[in-house]
This record gives structure tokens, C-alpha cells and sequence, in this order.
């Protein structure tokens, strides 16, 4: 983790005597606040439209700008995650949510600001009320309906969104064979 070395001062009592205490918190000699640093919670949708594409983004700011993604962004403290995912699609694609099924969850390494944030990414099957009156908006700079068969996961920038992709694949083609 990086977060060591850009947190130099206690938070609570500003000391010096903040130090690593192990892998992923650090604690004041002084006061005795330990700070952690836990994985942040993430959505990202599958949704697909009436011909079973899969609805994917480009990513208008960093990390991995210009790569592929899937919509999705972080949980807010006062929010559950499938209230998330639906408001990041109304925040990203102006989409209004019909649907939200918890599919996996992927852990994941983002990195903002020059901190590598560990989060853990939850992945929702999605359905909307309407696929034709999306708009990208937000952190998309774009987005298209991608056949499975022309899904790569190596255009996607982030790992965890590589991974899922992969997962996604591989599950569909399954159900599809069966």
C-alpha cells in the first residue's frame, strides 16, 4: 500500500509519531489512533439489450482513461450498494433502473490521486426501462452494445473489470452451450 507514506501526521492529534503499524493501518506513539485502510465498495453493471449485447463505456477520466469499462462507481456512506448502481447509471448513462441482481464480487486495486485505494468491486445484472434515450454523461465518454463474441477483456483498463469481463464470457458461453 502507498497510503504509508503519503499519510505523514496523525490525523487526530497531528503528531509526527504516526507509524506503520502493519500491512494496512498505521498508528499514532502519540495518541493511539489507529487509522486503516480498508477496501472501498464499487458497482458495475451488466446490462445488456434486446439482442443480448453487452452495454459498455469509455472511460472519460483516469485511471485507464479512453479504455473500456463497465458503468459503475463508488457506494456513498449513506447508500446500499444497489442504490448505488442505480443512481451511478441515472449519474453516467441518464438511465432509469428497472432491475438490479447481485451477480460476484472481485477485489480490486484503484488507483486516485496517487493512492492505491483497494475496493472491492460488486457486480449487478441490470435491466433499464428504456435502452434507446441513454446519453453518456458524468465519467463516460462514451459507449456501445458489444456481441459477446467480440468481447476482449484486454480493452478493459481496470483488473477487476478485466476479470469480470472474463467471468462474464465464460458464463454466458456456458449457459449458452447447455
Amino acid at each position: 500500500m502507498q497510503f504509508d507514506r503519503l499519510l505523514k501526521y496523525c490525523p487526530h492529534c497531528g503528531s509526527e509519531k504516526f507509524v506503520q503499524n502493519n500491512e494496512k493501518s498505521k498508528k499514532c506513539d502519540t495518541c493511539g489512533f489507529v487509522f486503516y485502510m480498508n477496501a472501498s465498495a464499487a458497482v458495475a453493471a451488466f446490462i445488456t439489450d434486446t439482442n443480448g449485447r453487452l452495454l459498455v463505456c469509455k472511460r472519460a477520466k483516469e485511471p485507464a482513461k479512453g479504455t473500456l469499462d463497465l458503468p459503475g462507481g463508488f457506494v456513498d456512506g449513506d447508500e446500499t450498494a444497489e442504490e448505488a448502481v442505480v443512481r451511478e447509471l441515472k449519474e453516467e448513462l441518464d438511465a432509469e433502473t428497472i432491475s438490479v441482481n447481485y451477480v460476484f464480487s472481485l477485489p480490486n486495486n484503484y488507483l486516485y490521486s496517487g493512492l492505491t485505494i483497494p475496493t472491492l468491486d460488486l457486480f449487478f445484472e441490470c435491466k433499464l426501462q428504456n435502452y434507446e434515450n441513454i446519453k453518456a454523461a458524468d465519467d463516460v465518454a462514451g459507449f456501445e452494445y458489444i456481441s459477446i463474441e467480440n468481447l476482449n477483456p484486454e480493452l478493459f483498463g481496470l483488473n477487476s473489470i478485466k476479470k469480470a469481463i472474463d467471468i462474464y464470457i465464460r458464463t454466458k458461453t456456458q449457459q449458452h452451450n447447455a
